[in-house]
């Protein structure tokens, strides 16, 4: 699956967080991330980024205040080259999850020898698990961590503005068009 575009936004009537990505080739992936889910999510995409980061060949980030400012750096650095002004392209050929956006009820995270981060999507029903895996490069996860704060705060979920990064104007629906990340 390659990654064209990620968007997140809060839907007020589900209280919940909208993540959509479309990929290259027309699918489009639709995703609802409860606050709790949200809150739980990030520190650990925030850990895991910090991991990805540490682990680049040419870099010595062992101790753990090392990685956070290595993780800030490059974060920044990304945001600073991102585009967030393209609108997210909302007309999809294929939903591969089906119409309504897959309720994510658990969330793996997982460092993979190739330097990306495996995400895990989990949908735990009573009689069976369904389950969406993504595999992420760290300049997607940065960008979804922004994503996702920036939609935090929107809904007014008790996440302030000064939590968030400030580099983009913050509007209800953000997006972020990857394709210059994958064009090697």
């Amino acid at each position: 699956m390659n990654i064209h575009q990620l968007s997140v936004s809060h839907d007020e009537r589900q209280d919940r967080l909208l993540l959509r990505l479309n990929t290259q080739d027309g699918q489009e992936f639709r995703f609802w991330l409860t606050r709790r889910m949200a809150v739980r999510l990030l520190p650990a995409m925030d850990h895991s980024v910090a991991r990805l980061e540490a682990a680049q060949p040419g870099l010595a980030a062992t101790d753990a205040s090392s990685q956070q400012m290595l993780t800030e750096l490059k974060r920044d650095a990304f945001l600073q080259t991102a585009d967030f002004a393209t609108p997210y392209a909302a007309e999809p050929l294929q939903l591969p999850l089906g119409d309504e956006p897959f309720l994510v009820t658990d969330a793996q995270l997982s460092l993979q020898t190739n330097g990306n981060l495996q995400l895990i999507f989990q949908k735990k029903m009573v009689t069976a698990t369904e389950s969406c895996q993504l595999n992420l490069q760290a300049p997607l996860v940065h960008g979804m961590i922004h994503l996702i704060k920036q939609s935090m705060v929107n809904a007014d979920w008790g996440f302030s503005k000064q939590d968030s990064e400030k580099r983009q104007d913050e509007t209800p629906e953000a997006s972020l068009v990857l394709q210059q990340l994958y064009k090697h």
